[in-house]
């Protein structure tokens, strides 16, 4: 894209990943930037499948349970974490209608089919695009979109790789103006089957309504495309070994004071209540 394209002409290069219908890797592995004295989790398996399917697990090798699950299916999402070397593991879940109507009180702001789209499927949708797109001073391109939530109107914002035409960040605001998420993907590499690139590292922070952000890195060595490298028929059922379950649906936070869920004006050529990564030209 040597010029500012139309939106349709953008959403139609970006969205070239609708050809790809599952991803997987036996070669990845897991950092929590957030949580700097947990040695990375080297042994990682990554799969995905259109439109819920995800599972990400990572371990360390040498400790057995040293580790975490994440998983998504059509009906919920789950993560389960260790509470210790021979403790246990705790196991969180909760249904996707459900938890999307407590956003605004969730402990946690998105369920892993952010990740899913942080991995380089993300699409954008001309109908829902408020603005963009626009050239910013570094480059890239910029397109705002909203989500129509129970709880209000989220934006998010998408920085899209002018040369190779696809996303590089994505920042996720809820109604009232406060970054949610967000994620930086980096090392593309083309795949010439399915003709668009792929990110082989993935950065991503989660800001809950209370408590520390939490980040994460995902690196990825090769990706099977369009294929599962797996046979196991419960790849994506949620896993029943835990000793303890907890639905989040139970641990929503206190309603805090009603915020106006109308989303915030937006012009590329004047200031924005919300904070972006660089400065418009």
């Amino acid at each position: 894209l040597n010029q500012t394209p139309t939106l349709q002409e953008l959403a139609g290069i970006v969205n070239r990943t609708d050809a790809i219908s599952q991803l997987s890797s036996n070669s990845s592995t897991v950092t929590v930037l957030s949580m700097p004295k947990l040695p990375r989790l080297t042994n990682s398996t990554l799969h995905l499948q259109r439109e819920r399917q995800f599972r990400l697990r990572a371990s360390l090798p040498i400790i057995l349970g040293a580790g975490v699950d994440m998983g998504s299916n059509d009906e919920l999402f789950w993560f389960e974490v260790p509470e210790g070397i021979g403790v246990g593991k705790t196991l969180y879940y909760a249904r996707h209608e459900q938890y999307q109507q407590q956003l605004n009180r969730a402990v946690l702001p998105v369920d892993p089919t952010w990740v899913m789209d942080a991995l380089g499927l993300v699409r954008i949708d001309p109908n829902t695009v408020v603005d963009g797109p626009i050239v910013r001073q570094d480059g890239k391109l910029e397109v705002r979109s909203t989500l129509s939530m129970p709880d209000g109107v989220y934006q998010k914002v998408c920085f899209i790789d002018a040369g190779g035409g696809y996303v590089t960040d994505q920042l996720l605001y809820a109604p009232s103006g406060k970054l949610i998420a967000q994620s930086q993907a980096t090392q593309h590499k083309y795949y010439e089957q399915v003709q668009c690139p792929l990110p082989h590292q993935v950065d991503l922070t989660l800001t809950p309504a209370v408590g520390e952000p939490l980040s994460m890195r995902i690196e990825v060595g090769n990706y099977a495309v369009n294929q599962l490298l797996s046979g196991d028929p419960n790849l994506f059922a949620m896993p029943q070994s835990a000793s303890k379950a907890v639905d989040l649906t139970t641990l929503s936070l206190p309603a805090g004071p009603v915020v106006p869920s109308g989303p915030a004006d937006y012009s590329a050529s004047v200031p924005s209540a919300y904070p972006l990564r660089g400065t418009l030209r």
